[in-house]
């Protein structure tokens, strides 16, 4: 395994949005590593979240680099915009299309970096040929479309057998979880090999965004 300091992505699905510039000054100065958004469509997810403008404004906002979870259909459109913007990567669900690899190739083209991303009834599968090409791994640890929602402890099994795939490709290949990840989740997720910890609630609904957030990466 190789050893990768752990990442803590702040989740600003789970900010104040009345005052979205001020939450992400807050998270920034409080430690977080990079600054998390989920694009939903209301087609893949059945939720809509923000888009492009919202994401622009963010990655103005902040110095973090913008980890941009696409939930969303016609990935392909989104890839030079979100690119211009300034974005450090984009993961993407595989069964949004039928040629994941070309997808992974437009996103690199572009300087960013490429994650995939799995929902938790998907099996690894979707994925094993496509851990050697990309830079990130993303395990859903709820089903997607709403923040909030209980961490499922069943894809623990996951994070640990997705490890030791990601283990036998000798590239630093990150493993991130989003879902319902507080104190104790991020441990079991810490545990079974995740590196990287997405983190809306527990952060943005706690007193104190600094002590969370060394709560979170050292659990």
């Amino acid at each position: 395994m190789l050893a990768q300091n752990i990442v803590v992505a702040a989740s600003v699905l789970a900010a104040d949005f009345l005052k979205l510039g001020e939450e992400v000054a807050a998270v920034t100065a409080a430690g977080a590593d990079w600054l998390h958004v989920d694009v939903m469509d209301n087609h893949y997810v059945p939720n809509l979240s923000f888009g492009l403008p919202v994401c622009s404004a963010l990655a103005r906002a902040s110095t973090l680099p913008l980890d941009v979870h696409l939930m969303t259909e016609r990935v392909e459109t989104l890839i030079e915009p979100f690119a211009a913007i300034g974005a450090a990567r984009i993961t993407f669900h595989p069964d949004t299309t039928a040629h994941a690899d070309r997808m992974i190739q437009a996103i690199r083209v572009t300087g960013m970096e490429v994650g995939v991303a799995l929902n938790p009834a998907m099996p690894l599968a979707w994925i094993e040929e496509l851990i050697a090409q990309v830079d990130l791994v993303l395990l859903m640890t709820v089903n997607p479309g709403f923040g909030g929602q209980q961490f499922i402890p069943s894809v623990l099994t996951k994070i640990a057998a997705l490890r030791a795939q990601i283990d036998t490709t000798d590239r630093p290949v990150r493993l991130q979880v989003d879902g319902g990840i507080n104190a104790e989740s991020a441990q079991q997720c810490r545990q079974a090999g995740a590196d990287t910890l997405v983190a809306g609630n527990a952060i943005f609904s706690s007193s104190d965004y600094a002590a969370t957030i060394r709560a979170l990466r050292s659990s």
